[in-house]
């Protein structure tokens, strides 16, 4: 069963670019990534799945149900947390929870319990005054606002923003708990490296339109990696400059700099001939991704 199903959706702003096409198809229990860089128009699809905008055309449906017809009943079921929250100033985080709560058909006592139990685990002050929080604990209230109700659909749109790294790790656990109890999960970020740990399917957005979906692993096998290196001694240049899939390739007496999709074990075996000093490999970012693995897109 598909949680999420699109069909052609589009959302045009005039001139400014929206979304073209968007054919998405989201089952039932996946954790599912959808990236692209700033401004690729995740946040316009993700808003417009929601109802928040309209579409200029094609359609869409969670549950089966067509968002525009069933709008208020879809969005019962799902937890949506958006790149930037905005809340009342002036109230406390547990009175703002409370008030989202009353928005949904729980029971007031398991809720109440369930806030809690978010709040201790995210390490949030829930008697501090919205004004009052750090930025990153404004996104704490924003995820606990997200699952308080235990959605059947949690939409994050760039989740992590503000949260450090501890507690990056701690949201995640919460998302494959939420996973294993039934939730399926729309994931968007611009953060490969996120979505990596997190999705088995994924989903890339350019310039409004989507180019590709993936299994995670198929699009990280192709993917070229960010090799730099320091030498002790002067390098043999040449012997970089032949090593097969290889590209953009910078090159000093003692650096190296390249992008390599090639087996390992031939890159380790290059490596061991080197009196290295320093040795640096990293994921490429989604500009690399887009450039070198969708070229021809």
């Amino acid at each position: 069963m598909n949680v999420i199903e699109t069909s052609n959706l589009t959302k045009s702003y005039g001139k400014a670019r929206g979304i073209v096409d968007v054919n998405l198809k989201v089952k039932k229990g996946e954790i599912f990534g959808f990236i692209g860089p700033n401004g690729a128009g995740k946040s316009t699809a993700i808003r417009t799945l929601l109802g928040l905008l309209h579409p200029t055309s094609g359609s869409a449906k969670i549950f089966g149900k067509d968002i525009a017809e069933y709008g208020p009943e879809i969005r019962e079921q799902v937890g949506y947390l958006p790149s930037e929250v905005f809340y009342y100033d002036n109230m406390k985080a547990i009175d703002l929870l409370r008030y989202s709560a009353s928005f949904y058909k729980k029971d007031k006592k398991i809720i109440e319990s369930r806030i809690r139990k978010l709040a201790n685990r995210l390490n949030l002050p829930l008697d501090k005054k919205i004004d009052d929080l750090s930025y990153g604990n404004k996104k704490k209230v924003g995820i606990i606002q997200g699952l308080l109700h235990e959605p059947e659909l949690i939409i994050l749109d760039e989740p992590t923003g503000g949260l450090d790294p501890l507690m990056q790790q701690t949201f995640f656990e919460l998302l494959r708990e939420e996973n294993e109890r039934g939730a399926t999960i729309l994931f968007s970020s611009h953060n490969l490296g996120e979505v990596q740990k997190m999705c088995s399917r994924v989903a890339i957005i350019k310039e409004g339109k989507l180019i590709r979906t993936e299994n995670i692993s198929n699009l990280m096998s192709n993917t070229y990696h960010r090799i730099h290196l320091e030498a002790k001694t002067k390098l043999d240049k040449k012997a970089f400059r032949t090593l097969a899939n290889t590209k953009d390739l910078s090159v000093t007496d003692t650096s190296i700099s390249f992008l390599y999709n090639g087996p390992i074990n031939i890159l380790v075996r290059k490596l061991a001939t080197i009196d290295l000093k320093n040795l640096l490999i990293t994921e490429p970012d989604l500009e690399e991704v887009f450039l070198h693995y969708y070229k021809k897109d």
